[in-house]
Parts: C-alpha cells; structure tokens; sequence
C-alpha cells in the first residue's frame, strides 16, 4: 500500500534497529522503511521508522536532540563500553555521590569524546568494531559532541541512574566509560533506555509486539504520524494549488517577506509536499526536498 508517515516504535532489548525496520517493511506491505537515528540491541525505547517518502526525512530526524534514561554501573570497565564485553578493569568500588557531583559539570556543554573501539564508526573504510573483533588496534578520533542535560536520577551503587539529553552522535557507552576513568574505579554502561528522539517521546511510542500484532490484522495505519508533524521547530508554509504545482515541479514559490533557513511547505490537504530552503536573500522559497509527486 501506499504510506507517507512517521511509526514511533518502542524498541525492546535484543532486536537490533535493522530488525525491526524489516519487521515492518514485511508486516507492513511497504517496500521503503527506514530508521532515524539505530538503537544497539541491549537498548530500549524510541525508534522512529519512516515509511514511503517519509523516508528522505531521515537526515533531519537523525541529527535531532535525544533524550537517554542510562544506568551506569561503576567498578568494572569493559572494552565494549557496555555489559556484554569482556572486563578490561575490575576494581569492584564505588565513588561516594559527592564525587560522582563534582564531576558530572565536566560532562556538560561541549566536550570532545571518543567513539567505543566496537561501533560503527568507520576506520579506512571498516567499521571499528570489525577491526576490533579481528584483534587490531582501533585508534578513533575524539570528535565534538553536545550534553544539553546530564543530571543523577538515582544512585544505589553500584548503579547510577542519569538523565541525559545529548546532540545526535553522542555515544551514552563512551560518557559512562569515561565517567568511571575520571573517578578511577571505572565504568561500564549496564541500561540504556531512549526515552526522546527529536518531537518523539516514549508515551507517542507502540510497543513492537503489540505493532507485530496491528500488522497482522492490518490496523497498523493507526499508529501511521503525519510527515507534516516530524519537524515542528521547522515554519510552515501553506500551498496554494497553483503553488503546490511550481514546488512538485522543482520550480520556488514567493514569500511575503525575505525568508530564512528551511521551511514545511503543506499542500491544500494538509499533506507534507516539500522541505523548502531561503537560498541567497531572494523574497522566494525554494524547494529542496519535494514528497508529493
């Protein structure tokens, strides 16, 4: 069938994104589904799938803001940065909380960070954690990330609950790997659960079971969001007819004032019809991303 839209799922432990994106492209019918932003199979929460054309919003959800509830667990640190690898430091302490506080403010804001030696990051064209299980030296460049948000939930040692919001490419593995070097009895992330991606929250979710069970009776377009709504910070343009015709012919539209940035531009129905972008100061939306044919 025919979608144009957004399906928040609420991944559980195991599956890995790719799964649950085939999942839905068979239970679904549709040929073209993706993710914004994968989900490791030890964590849980907010996976959003685009299907249709909704599929060429994906860089833009991808990059948005996301909100983890993480478990740290101190006093052994592995080399997968997470439960599953083998211990590369196993002091079995815990930090009194007055440390973990003093701390955490060096996380916050921007700061440079090293990707785990196991992830998907690329190392002259192999992905780090192939290189890595095949025993050779992973050496990953810091790169810059943002914490917008990184406060304690709850600490019963040697777990550490902790709210973080972060910009896309944060590794939530790395921040608890670090955290237990700083305080030298070391760390490893034990939960991870995505509880925000983007305007996505955990309550907008549908379990993947009970998704599982929509397509088999074929009421899953219920859970099917409007495109128009993935990227509410974005101004709205509305379409007139005669306009919806320019911008599904590539062709800009006029705007009452000179605009700036990127723009939703809604056709008469209210559908998504394009990503419109202010090119050169011109008084004229141009489009650069159109989804109604």
């Amino acid at each position: 069938m025919t979608a144009f839209g957004v399906i928040v799922v609420d991944k559980p432990v195991g599956p890995t994104s790719h799964f649950v994106v085939d999942a839905v492209r068979r239970g679904t019918g549709v040929s073209k589904v993706g993710h914004a932003g994968t989900l490791d199979p030890r964590a849980s929460g907010v996976l959003v799938l685009c299907l249709g054309p909704a599929t060429r919003l994906s860089e833009y959800l991808s990059s948005s803001t996301k909100g983890y509830e993480a478990q740290v667990q101190f006093g052994k640190s592995t080399e997968t940065y997470d439960g599953e690898g083998a211990a590369i430091k196993d002091t079995g302490k815990s930090p009194p909380l007055e440390e973990v506080l003093r701390v955490l403010p060096g996380f916050r804001g921007d700061i440079q960070q090293v990707p785990p030696p196991y992830s998907a990051v690329k190392v002259s064209g192999k992905k780090a954690y192939q290189l890595a299980r095949e025993g050779k030296p992973v050496e990953l460049e810091p790169r810059t990330v943002t914490i917008f948000k990184l406060e304690p939930l709850e600490y019963q040692p040697p777990h550490l609950t902790l709210w973080v919001e972060c910009s896309a490419g944060t590794y939530i593995r790395s921040l608890a790997h670090d955290l237990g070097e700083l305080l030298s009895c070391g760390a490893h992330l034990s939960q991870l659960r995505r509880v925000k991606a983007g305007p996505y929250t955990l309550n907008e979710a549908v379990g993947l079971a009970k998704l599982q069970r929509a397509m088999a009776d074929g009421s899953w377009p219920a859970y099917l969001r409007p495109a128009a709504d993935a990227l509410p910070d974005l101004p709205i343009v509305q379409l007139a007819p005669e306009e919806l015709e320019l911008v599904r012919n590539g062709l800009a539209v006029p705007s009452q004032t000179v605009p700036h940035g990127l723009a939703r531009a809604l056709a008469p129905n209210g559908e998504l019809a394009a990503i419109l972008e202010a090119i050169d100061g011109s008084q004229q939306w141009h489009p650069r991303k159109v989804f109604l044919a």
